[in-house]
């Protein structure tokens, strides 16, 4: 019996081993952002969800560069997802602006939420227009985030020179901290509403966020279609009461374009499906839904995704067709 029980477990383990060896993994990384904005969190979220959910796939959420960065990473394979501003997203596509005529090969999967320009201050500094970082130390967010893209892009509308000021280019973190010790004046997010770097500062600090004239708005439209005029709402940061007239801009988790059908189809289902549990991670992400994916994407979606919305009864425009 004792012989019998020995070559019964042998052969137990060497199934187990077998079984095991012969289980493929599919690694899915997720280019996100700093940690001081929510596309860290977000994507976390995002990798728990799909490592949960989709059988035999293992995702992780990766600190990048952000949105330009991320468009890059996706198109040469380094990451497979990325968060993306829709403006760098049409750039990225088309080969347009920072990405000098180059098509990069991806499609959209998912819309995420909307971003908002914050462009902040401290009261003190006696800044209450963008006119007025003319000749100041400021930041514009990172190199290579969609926060940099964004505020060049809105700087160059406003008839603001880029060599008129002088850009720190930080992070998220690094913009907060060098407010707070007076190294720059203004500092640039542009990310969905109650960050927690904005949140952090405007606890130790008064906070200003400037708000853009209407004329100002209207210059800034007219150059950008992907923009849209929307209000900050007061309360979200201390000190903050009043609206802020400001600039949106929609948020995309795009992919690689070559990636398998069957797994951006996986993917998008247990996206979609496990909604609420991404809202306790962050409420931004009751925008993430699947009517708003047909309603707000800017470039082609895969069609892993398109598989999922049709599976649902919802209707894809031809324009979202790769």
């Amino acid at each position: 019996m004792k012989k019998t029980s020995i070559i019964l477990s042998i052969l137990f383990v060497l199934v187990s081993v077998t079984t095991t060896a012969s289980a493929k993994t599919t690694f899915v990384s997720i280019g996100t952002g700093g940690t001081g904005g929510i596309y860290y969190p977000y994507g976390g979220g995002v990798a728990e969800i799909w490592s949960k959910n989709v059988k035999g796939v293992k995702a992780v959420a990766e600190v990048t560069g952000a949105s330009v960065e991320n468009v890059k990473l996706a198109h040469k394979g380094e990451t497979v997802i990325g968060e993306v501003m829709g403006d760098v997203a049409v750039a990225g596509y088309n080969g347009l602006s920072k990405f000098k005529g180059k098509k990069h090969n991806i499609l959209a999967m998912a819309i995420m939420y909307p971003n908002l320009l914050q462009v902040v201050t401290l009261k003190k500094s006696g800044i209450t227009n963008i006119e007025q970082v003319k000749g100041n130390n400021i930041s514009t967010g990172s190199p290579g985030s969609g926060t940099n893209f964004m505020a060049e892009a809105v700087l160059k509308a406003l008839d603001i020179p880029l060599s008129s000021f002088k850009d720190s280019r930080l992070s998220f973190t690094e913009s907060a901290n060098a407010l707070r010790d007076g190294t720059i004046k203004v500092g640039v997010w542009s990310v969905g509403p109650g960050t927690s770097s904005i949140l952090d500062l405007s606890t130790t600090h008064d906070i200003h966020i400037l708000s853009f004239t209407p004329e100002q708005t209207q210059k800034i439209l007219a150059s950008k279609s992907t923009y849209a005029s929307v209000d900050l709402s007061g309360g979200i940061y201390r000190g903050v009461d009043k609206d802020v007239s400001t600039i949106g801009v929609w948020n995309v988790m795009i992919c690689q374009k070559s990636l398998d059908t069957e797994l951006v189809y996986k993917l998008s289902k247990a996206l979609f499906e496990n909604n609420d549990y991404l809202k306790k991670i962050h409420p931004s992400a009751a925008y993430t839904t699947p009517e708003n994916t047909v309603k707000y994407a800017m470039v082609p979606l895969h069609p892993g995704t398109i598989k999922y919305l049709k599976e649902k009864g919802i209707a894809v425009p031809d324009k979202l067709m790769p």
